[in-house]
């Protein structure tokens, strides 16, 4: 028997997109409600990254939903919108607190349509308290979180992780718990609430180190560090090194095999000191061995000594590791006749990738079908068109 799994989807920006993406990854029918211009996403995308008119930014967190454009400001609009919320399982939104409440879209007003619904809801620092209004986006939580004072604990200063970390981790939280909650209403019949924060999620990236700091038994500024060194908490070398042709990182390792593999005297005799009390002392010599070796060199060397290691790669590298390509990582879409290499969903299920099945291209793409699912003729959607109350695109921008 199909189990049918309906998402009502309210979201925008990265963290309520990407979560619903998994989700209509995994098999979830996933409509994605917005504006008639279409939702932020559509609008920008960092980096000068259009694809024939098309964002990017759309594109990684979007794919196998439909799209159905409405003017929920509009009665009409809200009332199609309410009929698709009572034939769904769940409804999920990032708006600040407060918005879809005054949108009539509320937990409360749902839960009286449909008293079963789970209704998910991800903010920027939770639904109340004192800075629940603030604004809540990726680098924000970075800084507030104390991430940004982490990675920046060496000379440079506070450094900003170099991806929307925090955002892709909400979303993966927020997407667990919505199939928590809809294991419970399968078992129980019941509905609830699912909340989330990208605060939190900032946090709970941090758990390991966070909960060492609290626990460290030394005192003083631990954070600090030299430019090698990658963690606080870690022993030297734990690091990022440069090499005559490369940069690498290298992760725990035995100080002796580490000196044997590069028949380092120095290393040697600092093989015996307390790796976390010198680690720039350690750190530093390290990185005077490795400096005019060539990475073919040292990979040779430590793979054979089984050191941790790993060349620093750039996305064009990624993209072409073998690695990534044996695991199907990546994959092709077209754009309006123009390929772009898309990441694909990060998990298997039986050694089968989720596959690419749709695109929602243009706001509304989906419009038309899916007021046709809800009984609703092809002439009252011309009329509800006509009217500005949904957004339905010429079918040729449908579809990728």
């Amino acid at each position: 028997m199909k189990l049918d799994f309906k998402v009502l989807s309210f979201c925008h920006y990265l963290q309520g997109p990407a979560a619903t993406q998994y989700l209509a990854d995994m098999g979830a029918d996933v409509v994605k409600v917005e504006p008639l211009q279409g939702a932020f996403e559509r609008h920008w995308s960092g980096g000068r990254s259009h694809v024939n008119g098309v964002s990017a930014f759309l594109l990684s967190a979007n794919r196998n939903k439909r799209s159905l454009a409405v003017d929920l400001k509009h009665p009409d609009g809200l009332a199609l919108v309410r009929t698709l919320a009572a034939a769904s399982d769940v409804v999920v939104e990032n708006f600040r607190p407060g918005v879809m409440d005054r949108l009539g879209l509320g937990y409360s007003a749902l839960k009286a349509l449909k008293p079963d619904i789970i209704y998910a809801s991800a903010t920027g620092l939770g639904a109340d308290g004192p800075a629940a209004m603030r604004p809540g986006q990726d680098l924000l939580m970075q800084a507030r979180s104390g991430l940004v004072a982490a990675t920046g604990g060496g000379p440079q200063g506070p450094t900003v992780v170099g991806a929307a970390v925090v955002d892709q981790h909400g979303a993966s939280l927020l997407a667990m718990g919505i199939l928590a909650a809809f294991v419970r209403k399968l078992q129980t019949g019941e509905g609830g609430r699912v909340e989330a924060s990208l605060f939190q999620a900032a946090l709970d990236l941090q758990t390991e180190a966070m909960t060492k700091y609290f626990a460290r038994q030394v005192e003083g500024d631990v954070m600090a560090r030299g430019p090698n060194v990658g963690s606080w908490y870690h022993d030297a070398p734990y690091g990022a090194y440069a090499l005559a042709d490369a940069n690498i990182v290298l992760s725990m390792n035995d100080a002796g095999r580490l000196a044997d593999a590069l028949d380092s005297d120095r290393l040697r005799a600092l093989s015996g000191i307390d790796r976390y009390a010198e680690r720039e002392r350690y750190a530093s010599a390290m990185a005077e061995a490795l400096a005019p070796r060539t990475f073919a060199d040292v990979s040779e060397r430590f793979d054979a000594a089984g050191i941790w290691h790993e060349r620093i790669q750039s996305y064009d590298d990624v993209r072409a590791d073998p690695q990534a390509q044996h695991l199907g990582a990546f994959t092709e879409a077209d754009v309006h006749g123009t390929p772009v290499s898309l990441l694909t969903h990060p998990i298997k299920y039986d050694g089968v990738t989720p596959p690419l099945r749709t695109m929602p291209l243009s706001a509304g793409a989906d419009s038309r079908a899916i007021l046709t699912e809800l009984g609703v003729s092809d002439a009252d959607v011309d009329a509800l068109a006509a009217r500005g109350v949904i957004g339905v695109p010429a079918p040729h921008t449908d579809q990728p």
